[in-house]
């Protein structure tokens, strides 16, 4: 890695947290496989639900394996918010994401049991102010992410960070392969937030359609839009195509809502970052991580070639 950490990951990579794709399953995998874990808790329908998810995920997953994760939307709609920080207190994930809201409500919880709080942020505006609150890290989502994106490169992201911020930088936004993770490094990052390579594998909660487009995708079969949930975000064509989705509609502002509220019409939308044409196959997510330290390794190797060592 370009800096020293004590993430203690095999390969420098966390599977990225995704909207009803991310459960226990693919958590407890990613760890075994030595990788960041970690799921939003939107996608555990009920408190009781999480409370499962968390429990099973804490007693599956052992110092040895990769760290697991909990993602919280800390926007204001999110009504339920308390009762999922009573939850983190009483688990106490190695690490919290926040994504969608500043990461002050969690921060008091999670530092009081040691855990560290990262930000998922989209700009320099929100990294200086995750700096602000006191973070650990920051899950940097650049241009190219699935779900919802930033508009950054990945690479002047990194520098203008690490200019203002000594913390752990995690990095996405269509890194898929080994050589994306190798070049996020070699640009300062200390790790990559990889989400869309890890949907059509055994583990996803993705519907077996969804997997099957993420797989028959291309880059340019990606479609940014705010007008699913009122923030941009990376679409599948194809989705916005079946759920009926005009030029109009995708070009319409609506606001901000994270509650859940339309968790109906968000179902059958699916989202994907632009590393989609790495996928071919559905697999494990041990196989995908094999397959990722293999590309990563000779990555690693064409660089030191090019420096001459």
């Amino acid at each position: 890695m370009s800096r020293p950490t004590d993430l203690q990951m095999r390969l420098p990579v966390i599977c990225a947290p995704m909207f009803r794709i991310s459960g226990p399953e693919m958590v407890i995998a990613a760890c075994k496989s030595g990788i960041g874990g970690s799921f939003p808790s939107t996608n555990a329908r009920t408190v009781d639900e999480l409370d499962q998810w968390m429990g099973q995920i804490s007693d599956a997953v052992t110092a040895e394996d990769g760290p697991w994760i909990s993602n919280l939307i800390t926007h204001s709609t999110r009504t339920r918010l308390f009762d999922e920080l009573k939850l983190i207190e009483h688990y106490k994930p190695p690490i919290v994401i926040t994504a969608l809201g500043s990461p002050r409500p969690v921060m008091e919880v999670v530092k009081a049991y040691g855990g560290r709080v990262f930000a998922d942020v989209v700009n320099l505006q929100l990294a200086k102010k995750a700096v602000d609150a006191g973070v650990d890290g920051m899950a940097c989502i650049s241009a190219g992410a699935g779900g919802h994106t930033g508009h950054l490169s990945p690479f002047a992201f990194i520098s203008a960070i690490r200019d203002i911020f000594d913390g752990v930088i995690a990095v996405g936004g269509g890194i898929s392969d080994g050589a994306g993770i190798a070049g996020a490094i070699a640009a300062g990052a200390d790790c990559v937030y990889m989400g869309t390579r890890f949907i059509p594998t055994e583990e996803s909660l993705a519907d077996d359609r969804y997997k099957a487009m993420v797989i028959d995708a291309q880059a340019d079969d990606i479609v940014v839009s705010a007008a699913v949930t009122g923030t941009a975000a990376s679409w599948l064509k194809a989705s916005l195509d079946e759920a009926g989705f005009s030029e109009e509609d995708l070009a319409a502002k609506i606001p901000r809502d994270y509650s859940g509220s339309q968790s109906k019409r968000w179902r059958d939308i699916w989202g994907a970052g632009q590393g989609v044409g790495r996928s071919r196959k559905i697999e494990t997510i041990a196989e995908v991580v094999d397959d990722l330290e293999q590309e990563y390794d000779q990555a690693v190797r064409r660089f030191l070639a090019v420096k001459g060592d």
